[in-house]
């Protein structure tokens, strides 16, 4: 019996910036008896932000209010994309719910309607989509789809990638930690580091691929997918320059798979280039031709793309776009039906998600702000010797900081900003980078706030001193 070598698992933290129910004592009476409520009926399966939770009551745009009425400025929550109770969403899915809400196997227009604008913000050569609830059932599918069109079942995911929470996608998502290992048939390689190697980072994440490709190959997997959030949202957010991730794709294409981006999280217009984050990295040349087998020709674009919940502002959606080639492919021998997959309660936040992006050029607007917002934390970064690196795309940006302690010291920001009713969180294997995603309503007030807080809490630390 032939040997197989499972992949190993980075010793990732399951996850950072979480409450750790023993200091339950320290909390407000009131949020303690809550706490006690909800560990009797949910249990410690669903971890808490901060060292002392924030009991949320309401939201509005890029703000959040606890139970005592004081107000959050929210610089982390990218699922209300357009804002907290958006109240465009709200009247659409009120207005759909007291008509109706049913499946797809009725004939239905604004699924159609829908659809036809959504593709308009993709590349002309993906023109199908198929709807789920949520992210994972799409991330899901799409690897299904590409397992397969190219007979292989190997996947390669990013060293610490977070895909979602179904069977399949936990068994391909590394920041779960050790104690949820990945299937044999997955490898990582390292998220493409421009912290540390500067413009040769795409070439040397192309090289990795193409090395794991080769490991699978060599254990009868073979390739099926490289499947990527362009912006490496988990793994210490590494947006790179445009272009950075196009080798990877030829190399994913040479080695006869498929090229999967996730768009959760750097969708919906976040990173400022696109409506989609992967269009930062796509080659100039065309793509193959239509259903071509992909070790024919090693072009620089992707073949699926999938989102989820931000692009219906929270309600329950999935997308997985796609060519017609490879869809209808699939459809002559395979059935797909998601009871509520695109139910038109939800396809209705997401037309109205799309209305405020292009009705208010969200995308533009993240871009700009953006933009002065990391130029914003790099000049009060600069000089305290606790910040490594700043880097981002759009309102997406991350903060890396510095030293052997850096986890730590990246806690300490998060929960200093938390005590001054500011909301991030941090990522990467071991929590060092400061994790800056507000909603794309986010405005330049927000900005200064946010800025005005942050330099507040870095200069809080320099006063402080190091860790003991």
């Amino acid at each position: 019996m032939q040997q197989i070598d499972v992949p190993a698992v980075p010793a990732a933290t399951a996850m950072v910036n979480r409450f750790d129910p023993a200091d339950a004592g320290l909390l407000p009476a009131a949020d303690q008896a809550l706490l006690a409520r909800r560990r009797e009926v949910l249990g410690d399966i669903y971890p808490l932000f901060y060292a002392r939770p924030i009991h949320v009551v309401r939201g509005a745009g890029a703000r959040l209010w606890d139970a005592d009425g004081t107000e959050y400025l929210d610089a982390y929550n990218n699922v209300p994309a357009v804002g907290h109770a958006n109240p465009r969403i709200a009247t659409a899915v009120h207005e759909q719910l007291t008509r109706m809400n049913t499946h797809t196997r009725y004939l239905q227009d604004g699924i159609v309607a829908f659809a036809e604008r959504f593709l308009q913000t993709h590349p002309e050569h993906l023109d199908r989509v198929i709807f789920s609830n949520s992210g994972s059932e799409a991330n899901d599918l799409a690897i299904t789809i590409a397992q397969w069109r190219t007979g292989n079942q190997g996947v390669i995911v990013t060293e610490n990638a977070y895909h979602g929470t179904t069977r399949l996608l936990a068994g391909l998502s590394p920041e779960n930690g050790p104690t949820m290992p990945l299937h044999p048939w997955v490898r990582t390689v390292p998220a493409p580091d421009t912290h540390r190697d500067g413009d040769r980072a795409g070439e040397l994440f192309a090289a990795a691929i193409t090395a794991a490709a080769a490991d699978l190959d060599r254990h009868g997997f073979g390739l099926a997918a490289l499947l990527l959030d362009s912006i490496m949202s988990t793994d210490g957010i590494f947006p790179g320059a445009p272009g950075m991730l196009v080798p990877a794709y030829r190399a994913t294409h040479a080695a006869g798979g498929l090229v999967i981006a996730d768009e959760v999280q750097p969708g919906v217009g976040r990173t400022g280039d696109a409506m989609w984050g992967f269009q930062r990295h796509t080659a100039t040349e065309p793509p193959r031709p239509v259903g071509a087998d992909p070790r024919l020709q090693a072009d620089g674009h992707v073949d699926m793309v999938t989102c989820g919940k931000p692009l219906a502002g929270g309600l329950p959606i999935g997308t997985l776009v796609l060519g017609s080639a490879l869809s209808d492919g699939y459809a002559e021998g395979h059935r797909y039906f998601n009871t509520f997959g695109g139910n038109p309660a939800s396809i209705a936040a997401a037309t109205a998600v799309l209305d405020e992006v292009q009705e208010r050029g969200l995308v533009e607007h993240a871009r700009d702000l953006g933009a002065s917002l990391l130029q914003g934390i790099a000049e009060r970064s600069a000089g305290s010797g606790l910040v490594a690196d700043v880097r981002g795309a759009g309102l997406f940006i991350g903060v890396e900081m510095a030293g052997p302690a850096a986890g730590a010291l990246a806690s300490r920001v998060v929960n200093g900003l938390r005590a001054r009713n500011v909301l991030i969180s941090a990522v990467g294997s071991d929590g060092r980078v400061l994790k800056v995603r507000p909603p794309l309503v986010f405005t330049h007030e927000d900005a200064d706030a946010f800025l005005d807080a942050y330099d507040s809490v870095l200069t809080t630390l320099q006063q402080e001193g190091p860790l003991s």
